[in-house]
């Protein structure tokens, strides 16, 4: 046998987790070659529904085949149940099941699957990327702190900010935990940190836009500005959604993204319901909180302003309210 056709029989047999990924790969020089428990196989398997020699990979003139020897389980090559002395043609690459052990038979004829790129957590990024875990969590808690800070009285006990931080705090942990589980489940890592970086990337963002949209809608008069907040929040759940299971199922992107985009259209349809019931559709008209006024850039209206802006309004509640005094048991009481 020459160089060239010894190299044509090197192939390999991966074992296949109930995921579909590889938990195994044995690399097949000599043939024939017998799979079962035996030690004395050339391919072991730790499978107790396996014979000690389940079955013989051959080579013959049409290229590989799978024989099966006697055995309790036998095999399957696809639909085709496999009993003893069965021979099933494997070509350059195939798939199979030996008792219990899901097995892929791939030579070196077959293409290989072209190399994917490193994710994001697998890089040496990744370790300057996780530095800033702590800097993030520090500024997100701190807006916390801020919050209850300001809607508490002066010189309220330290207590009172406990539960506005420490729930929130709580809660970020066990949603990195969560997604970090399931990243176990898949893709057999526990990437914690990244899972809490993303987080906390996601609802200091958001955080930042809720305190930064009235600030700026303030200062320049412009309080339609409030319906990006509206906007902001459920876009910001779907990218953060997809962001977290993108690392998942990396494989799946662009599934996931336009899972993502369908439950951000049935979220920004919910938000239009609930804003036409509230009989506004670009934001609320006026700012229910007022800043400092030296964050104002632009000269505030003027009350004549508003007067005018409010005289169309007239005739209509003129109207409305003839109507109710012609409602019968609408009669007022001396």
């Amino acid at each position: 046998m020459d160089q060239q056709e010894q190299q044509e029989r090197i192939a390999v047999i991966e074992v296949l987790g109930r995921d579909g990924q590889v938990r195994q790969v044995q690399r097949l020089t000599h043939w024939p070659a017998r799979i079962g428990r035996s030690p004395l196989c050339e391919v072991v398997l730790d499978d107790p529904h396996l014979a000690a020699e389940h079955a013989s990979l051959q080579w013959g003139e049409a290229g590989a085949s799978l024989l099966l020897m006697p055995s309790l389980n036998g095999g399957w090559m696809g639909e085709r149940r496999l009993n003893a002395g069965d021979t099933a043609a494997l070509g350059a690459a195939a798939s199979f099941q030996l008792g219990a052990s899901q097995l892929r038979w791939r030579s070196n004829a077959g293409a290989l699957a072209p190399e994917q790129p490193l994710q994001q957590h697998q890089q040496r990024a990744a370790k300057v990327g996780s530095a800033w875990v702590p800097a993030l969590l520090v500024l997100w808690l701190g807006l916390l702190w801020f919050d209850q800070w300001s809607g508490l009285n002066p010189g309220a006990p330290w207590v009172e900010y406990s539960g506005a931080v420490l729930g929130p705090l709580v809660l970020i942990l066990a949603w990195a935990a969560l997604w970090s589980l399931l990243t176990q489940l898949f893709q057999h890592r526990f990437p914690f940190v990244t899972h809490l970086r993303r987080a906390l990337i996601g609802v200091t963002g958001l955080h930042l836009v809720a305190v930064s949209l009235p600030l700026l809608a303030f200062a320049l008069s412009w309080p339609r500005l409030l319906v990006l907040e509206a906007l902001a929040f459920p876009c910001g759940v779907a990218a953060l959604l997809w962001w977290h299971a993108s690392l998942v199922w990396p494989r799946a992107r662009r599934w996931l993204a336009l899972a993502a985009l369908s439950g951000l259209a049935t979220l920004l349809v919910l938000t239009v319901a609930r804003r036409q019931e509230q009989q506004y559709w670009l934001g609320p008209a006026y700012l229910s909180a007022l800043p400092p006024p030296a964050l104002r850039l632009v000269e505030p209206k003027s009350p004549q302003a508003l007067i005018d802006a409010l005289r169309p309004l007239e005739a209509e509640l003129a109207r409305q309210a003839n109507k109710d005094n012609d409602t019968p048991g609408a009669e007022t009481e001396d």
